[in-house]
């Protein structure tokens, strides 16, 4: 029914179709009435008598007198006028209705040929439409419509859409450049102070209050550290051409999951993982940055003895990875300013053991590039449950309890996932 309705909303192509045999019936319709007059006046001037008398007088016209007793001639004008009228009427009805049938078969003859040229002027915006779409989804930003066509407006418009694209090419090579140059220089001298204060912390003769500034320093440079990874990544990852590769979305969650083991042991979180089939496309170091965010921002905003669980299945055409944790209560109006970059919950700014404040946001950006999207609800109790959703290659069937059983891990605080 939904794929019906699709076929029958109005498009431009049917929109134009009908504009041209709604024009063409109107000009057939006032065609049509003034051939009406014009054969209507032409006949009253022109009665045909010859050939209504002698129907008449075939049909039984009394040589001579009146059975009324009317003159000859007043009763053979009053069949004359009667066969005029009946001659008149019979060849103004036969001229509507073969008109009105001419008309409805050339109208339907022009609807077809209407719905085709339609067809071929729009061409030329369907191409724009294609490469449109085809640009939107990331896979070439060289990629030009090229029309070759008279000067109108189409091609007017063709070429902006290329002149727009070859400016955004160039845009976001420059951004890639600026990111890859920045990431070379901003690191190296954060690598080369950490080198030098562990190399003064280390030397045998440096004092206690030395040892504890050294300390302190390397844990702002590795702040840092993590501050300008994170403004890098997102800079990436907004302006990222995806690379599209088929992989499942739950075997990343496994891997992240594992490798968050450590951590979430250290704060004595309990982790259980659900992780059905949930096949996307995209780029697997993205999405497994994605994911990583999620679960570390599980992991860090959560209450020491707390819980986390990561869940992936395929619904409705989407591959999703759902991640719940305990922690603080998060009213429902701060959740979307969670996503904007430096943004914490309440006023922890200073607590640098829980990020920079750029994860959410990385993981939006991310899932925005490859075509998702990503929501947040405060849970019931205290923390959040955040779903991560991407486009799936095929529809997924509802699993059963049998199948939900398989996919779900144990729940070990020794084990991440």
């Amino acid at each position: 029914m939904t794929r019906f309705t699709e076929r029958l909303r109005p498009t431009i192509r049917m929109r134009l179709t009908m504009l041209y045999t709604g024009l063409f019936l109107c000009a057939g319709i006032v065609l049509l009435g003034l051939t009406y007059l014009l054969v209507q006046n032409n006949l009253r001037q022109r009665p045909p008598e010859n050939q209504i008398f002698e129907t008449k007088s075939v049909s039984g016209l009394p040589p001579s007198g009146s059975l009324t007793g009317e003159p000859p001639e007043a009763a053979l004008q009053k069949v004359l006028v009667a066969g005029r009228k009946d001659y008149q009427r019979e060849t103004l009805s036969a001229l509507l209705t073969q008109g009105g049938i001419a008309l409805g078969l050339v109208g339907a003859a022009g609807l077809g040929f209407g719905w085709l040229l339609a067809d071929r002027a729009l061409r030329p915006v369907h191409a724009i439409t294609e490469t449109a779409r085809r640009v939107a989804r990331g896979h070439d930003l060289t990629e030009r419509i090229g029309y070759e066509g008279p000067r109108d407006d189409i091609k007017e418009l063709a070429d902006t859409f290329d002149a727009m694209l070859g400016r955004l090419a160039r845009a976001f090579d420059g951004q890639r450049r600026f990111v890859a140059n920045a990431s070379h220089e901003l690191r190296t001298p954060l690598a080369i102070n950490r080198t030098l204060v562990d190399v003064a912390v280390r030397r045998p003769d440096a004092t206690g209050d030395v040892k504890r500034l050294g300390e302190s320093l390397l844990v702002v440079n590795a702040r840092h550290e993590r501050l300008i990874d994170g403004l890098l990544t997102l800079a990436g990852t907004e302006n990222a051409v995806v690379d599209a590769a088929p992989f499942d979305l739950a075997d990343v969650a496994g891997h992240v999951l594992d490798q968050a083991a450590p951590e979430a042991r250290a704060h004595g979180v309990t982790t259980g993982r659900r992780l059905g089939p949930a096949p996307t496309s995209g780029d697997p170091v993205l999405i497994e940055r994605l994911v990583q965010n999620l679960v570390e921002n599980a992991v860090r905003h959560n209450h020491d003895g707390g819980e986390l669980s990561v869940t992936t299945r395929g619904r409705d055409g989407w591959a999703e990875v759902v991640v719940t944790n305990t922690g603080p209560v998060v009213p429902g109006y701060e959740i979307e300013t969670l996503f904007e970059p430096f943004r914490r919950l309440g006023n922890d700014r200073v607590r640098s053991d829980r990020g920079s404040g750029l994860g959410l946001s990385i993981v939006r950006a991310t899932a925005t590039a490859h075509g998702g999207t990503v929501t947040a609800a405060p849970r019931p109790g205290g923390g959040l449950t955040v779903t991560a959703r991407l486009p799936s290659p095929a529809p997924f069937p509802v699993p059963g309890p049998a199948a939900e059983s398989a996919a779900a891990g144990p729940r070990d605080p020794a084990r991440s996932g």
